[in-house]
């Protein structure tokens, strides 16, 4: 059976939420942004090594966080680099996976049926990326004109990006450049090819007051 790893990146300390305590820490429903997204991991697969990037000085918050709360689920801790880049190549040297997720922290509603599609995808291909279709009418700006494009030929990008470990090993030994957007890029740098597979629409990002609003809907259950 083949080893399964993913990392979690939760190494920033953004402010876009205008919140004192990063927006990992913050709690939706009974439970922290983070520890929900490390359930949907950890429900996903029991077996699965789970993690997790935290800012240097965030990291004994965290410890004491899930102890006051109860929260058990075993993950291991990667203290956080300067930026993401230097964050997930420190955890690439302690995850043990043949096949490596790389997952947002502030995602907390990945779908098992995502994660799984991304996985099982690597059976055929190097780097797999879950993707949603754009609903806006979209326009491209250039120089001070803008024209419309069409929609169907864009995607929108969502974690968990997952790749087989040698892969993307291989594409952080690259030097860091201020350019880099996502963990597909670098692996596309090197030549190797992205596949898409469908994510789930509630797969957001939270990064601000109104995506908190939306979190607090999502994790209401019927």
């Amino acid at each position: 059976m083949i080893k399964r790893s993913v990392i979690i990146t939760a190494g920033g300390i953004g402010r876009r939420t205008g919140n004192v305590i990063p927006k990992q820490f913050l709690l939706i429903g009974n439970l922290p942004i983070l520890a929900h997204t490390i359930n949907a991991f950890h429900l996903f697969d029991q077996h699965l090594e789970i993690v997790v990037t935290l800012p240097r000085d965030w990291v004994d918050y965290w410890k004491s966080l899930i102890t006051s709360i109860g929260f058990t689920v075993p993950h291991g801790i990667v203290v956080g680099g300067a930026e993401r880049f230097h964050s997930i190549k420190n955890a690439l040297t302690t995850v043990h996976g043949e096949h490596i997720a790389i997952h947002d922290g502030v995602r907390p509603f990945v779908s098992a049926a995502t994660i799984e599609r991304c996985f099982s995808s690597l059976n055929k291909f190097e780097a797999v990326v879950p993707v949603v279709e754009l609903k806006d009418t979209i326009r491209c700006l250039e120089g001070g004109d803008n024209f419309a494009v069409d929609r169907k030929n864009f995607r929108i990008i969502h974690t968990p990006q997952c790749f087989h470990a040698e892969t993307i090993k291989k594409a952080y030994c690259q030097e860091f450049t201020e350019n880099i957007t996502d963990d597909a890029s670098l692996v596309e740098q090197l030549g190797g090819k992205i596949h898409f597979v469908n994510s789930n629409a509630e797969n957001i990002k939270i990064t601000d007051q109104f995506d908190l609003k939306i979190a607090q809907l999502l994790i209401v259950k019927p």
